[in-house]
């Protein structure tokens, strides 16, 4: 018997391909959002980075060359200032009184929006328009149309039944912003209130009204628990908003009569005294809170998607 020798098999090559790793697949998707990140630095967090220096400095636009470093003394001062501090309550009061003020409102409308009748789309429609209105037009229109004391419409229906002719802005200061403001961002409580009244489960209403529960008692036990984040979330945003107010307070009062909040303040520090240290310092402060309150709202936001997740 003849052996055969069989010549070894030539090994083939085994080709690799190398899948990119887990931190680049991760830049690829983040690369298309890093000019929007940039300029979204730029514009926002530089000049708040310029500010919150400013700020530890007493700097006088006037004298530019007669400014030193002081520390907190500008905070100090915001936080002691008899003015400064005024201005700072009156921030408070005209932010929780139209927060408050606008929930209520806002749920009340939004009830009777649930409801189906003829022409819903044209009121929902025509109860939004407030909202839509830029915020130094609505100011005007309320001072002009209707707080004039001598051709506003307020005074006019009250010389029609004979009532009294008051001067509302002198009178009534404070309350003549606070009617503004609340004029226009009840709208925005509507939606947001809305929203939650029509993602409720019908048939868990469906049950309780065969179980002999009124109205009032589905609106109790039901209604106003499942409202529950959606008026956290309305508070929220508001107040984010109406704390930085400025259109309606220099608009209707010139920050006069005790109705300057604190971003009027900002702006009579920094423009009309050109006190540029304690203006940033008060701006600082708006800023801090309003950090403070978006916090809130994100994790009302995501508690609420958490909560439309689970259920679907």
């Amino acid at each position: 018997m003849t052996a055969t020798t069989t010549a070894p098999l030539a090994a083939t090559p085994v080709r690799t391909t190398r899948r990119p790793s887990a931190r680049l697949k991760a830049w690829s998707t983040r690369a298309p959002l890093l000019p929007a990140l940039v300029f979204m630095i730029v514009v926002t967090q530089l000049p708040f980075v310029a500010t919150l220096v400013i700020s530890f400095f007493d700097w006088n636009a006037l004298y530019p060359k007669a400014r030193r470093f002081t520390g907190f003394d500008n905070y100090q001062q915001v936080l002691t200032d008899a003015d400064l501090r005024q201005s700072v309550w009156t921030t408070i009061l005209l932010t929780v009184t139209v927060v408050l003020v606008s929930l209520v409102l806002g749920l009340v409308l939004a009830l009777l929006l649930d409801r189906r009748f003829r022409g819903r789309g044209v009121v929902r429609t025509l109860l939004i328009a407030p909202f839509l209105v830029v915020p130094v037009a609505a100011a005007l229109l309320w001072k002009h149309v209707l707080y004039n004391p001598e051709y506003g419409l307020l005074n006019g229906l009250l010389h029609y039944v004979g009532g009294p002719q008051p001067d509302w802005i002198s009178g009534t200061p404070l309350l003549a912003v606070e009617a503004s403001l609340i004029w226009q961002w009840t709208p925005f409580m509507m939606l947001i209130l809305l929203a939650g009244l029509q993602s409720r489960d019908s048939q868990q209403l469906e049950a309780a009204r065969v179980d002999g529960a009124n109205d009032w008692q589905i609106f109790r036990h039901l209604t106003l628990p499942h409202l529950r984040r959606y008026l956290e979330l309305g508070a929220l945003l508001g107040s984010i908003y109406i704390v930085q107010n400025f259109d309606a307070v220099f608009t209707i009062t010139s920050g006069g009569l005790g109705t300057a909040n604190l971003p009027y303040t900002v702006y009579q520090s920094f423009y009309q005294a050109h006190e540029n240290g304690l203006a940033s310092a008060a701006g600082v402060l708006v800023v801090i809170g309003s950090i403070i309150i978006a916090t809130f709202a994100l994790r009302v936001v995501s508690s609420l998607f958490r909560e439309e997740v689970s259920r679907a």
